[in-house]
């Protein structure tokens, strides 16, 4: 326990305040970023900053052009820090019982600019391992230029103190019987879909990777005509050339980009949905010459009723009419039916794209009904969708079947 001062004690609601030390790292461990207040010249100053603890010490980072920081040279320099995690907002019948769920620390004390070398470098690779595990080790260390750019602040730990909110709304009684919601909306920092950086060609690291079934991992597939890969904003510029074209849009449910910014928006798109958990995508990759020329997904994934969709493909026109769309449905299926033990796999088109029926009919599929203005079409009119669906005891059929039209088909031009 840290022990209260006066600095720290509360003068209200003094139940949600606490001088837990485990409490108090493991907020300070879960935060990214702190508020350093400071005075000077008489004036009050904040800094939000990154921060890391060892031990029972907290290192905050700055740069050795910043004058408080230089101030905290010599004696040290008198601070205030400030970490809070915000929960969830709460919603109460009345105005004045909103509030928040949260959970906060603020540590008072005197900081002191490290100036060891050893000690320097340990907080600063600390600050690295924090950012992700591993990362230290995956990066370039920083040079001796670099290293007298940076300044450290180390702050011990010893007056702080824990303020938190849990549970939910805590209205007046006289307010139980207003006809007003009243509830508790929580908050989570979630990390979005990673954005690479221009010509970043080196795989994501694990570390990166969130753990995830199996059924939303785009995990390559390789065949004799085409080659399925995650799909990548870095495809965005071949994957627009290949597919220029109004008649392979025509029945898609997005319209036709206008540049590679447009089909780059998609692929985000895509990549999001992916991060969701709603859609497993590919770039398809002609096999023979290595021209990225398509997209495939999984979509409506569903491992616990152990059934996928497979859908948003298109593919450039000239790849038409050979066995590149027959072999990209051969992998998916393999991959859904004896990699993934799917008992279900089902196929959405337009009623107006009869081509695309005739393709899905001769995977195998069976039609099983039509789908009411079930989409809106990028002109605003609405779609009436058929859905076709094969499952897991008609897949041995339907693969001798695909792998009979793949041995006949023509394969791509080189």
């Amino acid at each position: 326990m840290y022990p209260p001062t006066p600095r720290t004690t509360a003068t209200r609601t003094p139940d949600r305040m606490s001088y837990d030390r485990a409490a108090a790292h493991a907020v300070l461990d879960e935060a990214y970023h702190c508020v350093l207040g400071f005075t000077v010249d008489g004036g009050p100053r904040l800094l939000p900053t990154l921060h890391v603890r060892i031990d029972d010490t907290l290192y905050l980072h700055g740069s050795t052009g910043s004058r408080p920081l230089l101030a905290a040279r010599g004696d040290g320099l008198p601070v205030c820090v400030a970490v809070t995690l915000l929960d969830g907002l709460v919603y109460a019948r009345s105005q004045f019982h909103h509030s928040a769920n949260y959970r906060s620390v603020v540590a008072h004390g005197t900081a002191h600019l490290v100036t060891d070398a050893r000690e320097k470098a340990a907080a600063m690779t600390a600050l690295v391992e924090k950012v992700a595990a591993g990362r230290s080790a995956d990066s370039r260390p920083p040079s001796r230029r670099e290293l007298a750019e940076t300044a450290v602040l180390a702050l011990p730990l010893r007056e702080v103190s824990v303020r938190s909110r849990t549970g939910g709304v805590r209205d007046a009684e006289t307010d139980l019987d207003l006809p007003h919601w009243a509830g508790v909306l929580p908050l989570a920092l979630t990390a979005g879909p990673l954005e690479p950086a221009p010509g970043m060609t080196a795989p994501v690291p694990a570390y990166l990777r969130a753990e995830r079934s199996p059924w939303l991992e785009p995990v390559a597939l390789r065949g004799a005509h085409v080659v399925l890969e995650p799909l990548d904003l870095a495809h965005a510029d071949e994957l627009h050339a290949a597919t220029a074209d109004p008649e392979v849009w025509r029945h898609l449910g997005s319209p036709q980009p206008a540049d590679p910014a447009g089909t780059a928006e998609l692929i985000r798109a895509a990549l999001a949905a992916h991060h969701r958990g709603d859609r497993v995508p590919w770039v398809q990759r002609c096999a023979v010459t290595g021209a990225v020329i398509g997209t495939t997904s999984f979509y409506d994934v569903d491992p616990a009723l152990r059934a996928v969709a497979i859908g948003y493909t298109y593919l450039g026109r000239p790849w038409w009419r050979t066995g590149i769309n027959t072999e990209a449905k051969l992998l998916l299926l393999t991959r859904a039916f004896e990699e993934l033990g799917a008992e279900r796999v089902v196929w959405h088109t337009d009623l107006r794209n009869e081509r695309s029926q005739r393709a899905i009919e001769r995977l195998g599929a069976t039609r099983e009904g039509v789908l009411r203005r079930h989409r809106i079409r990028p002109d605003g009119s609405w779609r009436d969708t058929i859905q076709y669906s094969m499952i897991a005891e008609e897949w041995p059929n339907a693969q001798a079947v695909l792998r009979e039209l793949l041995s006949s088909a023509r394969a791509p031009a080189q």
